[in-house]
């Protein structure tokens, strides 16, 4: 989406204010983002910055794709620099040059799996009405590529088909599965709420079959399943995290669902889960939207956390992968900037 004069001051005129897609809220809540904090996610994004290739995505060996790449980029945009003008404007660039170059034109599909299309749907609905696209691409190829809003409503309309065709009404792996897991379905679906905030229209009843979905799949004790609703137990913390952020997006905090998982999070917001970055990610969005106070403290123990474990070249080592990593650790940081519309509260 690009603003251009006549428009952009008569929407601002209208409403009073910038368009939602260019306002973020206060970062912080009641105080200043601490010096460590930014000290931190400086480190990692001069990390990621230094690390980008030629192609504009990022080495994570077999998980390399659009998502590694949406995951870092949106690490650059939740920072709260001006991704047209500030020193990162390259590296954003090149990297949605990366991840639209990997989208099917036919389905909208961004592959080799249904995680790395949710993400990149992400990536691109957060630089959707902050990235200035019209120098995306240059030369020849700006005639043959698409613009942002394009490449969001091709990949929502790809998330849709592929719900379609699933009988448990969320996703798998492949964009075809029959089956779903709340894992992979997490990441299509907070792409897919993305859009919707970024009004790209997404049907209600495809929210609805989702959600539906995910209550199937919560215990009353706040536990989540993965691929089957008895197997959640002691290692639930990231799918909990995952359908109370999710809940709390599609503003159904109304659900007993809501409440469980609440519960689940609070009470076990220090357990020591597999896969802690990934953890991370959704954990800190989560108790945000549920419990500020509650974030507030946790995030104080994660801030001093990550003083510990940032390598000196500022990445974050973990079995995901130092790319994916490092990205992931950051956006959980990035909940004290809320520069992101998704961050909001």
């Amino acid at each position: 989406m690009i603003w251009r004069f006549p428009l952009f001051l008569l929407v601002w005129l209208w409403f009073g204010g910038p368009p939602h897609r260019l306002h973020a809220q206060s970062p912080t809540i009641g105080e200043m983002v601490s010096r460590d904090a930014q000290q931190v996610y400086a480190k990692g994004l001069e990390f990621l910055a230094r690390t980008q290739d030629a192609r504009g995505t990022w080495p994570a060996g077999e998980s390399v794709g659009p998502g590694t790449t949406g995951m870092a980029v949106l690490a650059f945009l939740a920072s709260g620099e001006d991704p047209n003008f500030g020193p990162h404007r390259e590296v954003i660039r090149k990297g949605l040059r990366h991840i639209i170059g990997s989208q099917s034109s036919v389905t909208g599909y961004m592959g080799p799996s249904m995680y790395h299309h949710g993400f990149a749907t992400l990536a691109l609905c957060e630089a959707y009405g902050s990235v200035d696209d019209t120098d995306l691409f240059t030369g020849a190829r700006s005639n043959s590529q698409r613009s942002l809003g394009a490449a969001v409503e091709l990949a929502v309309r790809s998330a849709l088909t592929s719900q379609q065709q699933n009988r448990k009404g969320g996703w798998r792996y492949a964009p075809n599965a029959s089956d779903a897991d709340t894992s992979v379905s997490g990441a299509v679906m907070m792409g897919l709420l993305a859009a919707r905030n970024a009004g790209i229209e997404v049907p209600d009843e495809a929210v609805d079959r989702a959600i539906a979905y995910f209550i199937e799949m919560t215990a009353s004790d706040g536990t989540v399943g993965y691929t089957g609703a008895t197997d959640g137990g002691g290692q639930s913390i990231a799918r909990s995290s995952i359908v109370n952020l999710v809940l709390a997006i599609a503003r159904r905090k109304d659900l007993d669902a809501y409440d469980q998982t609440t519960r689940y999070i609070v009470a076990n917001q220090d357990a020591d889960p597999n896969w802690p970055e990934y953890a991370r990610y959704y954990q800190a969005q989560a108790l945000f939207q549920s419990d500020v106070e509650v974030w507030k403290q946790w995030n104080e123990r994660l801030i001093r956390v990550l003083k510990r474990e940032q390598q000196d070249d500022g990445s974050f080592k973990g079995d995901l992968g130092v790319t994916n990593s490092t990205s992931m650790t950051l956006l959980a940081l990035a909940v004290n900037f809320r520069f992101l519309p998704i961050y909001e509260r």
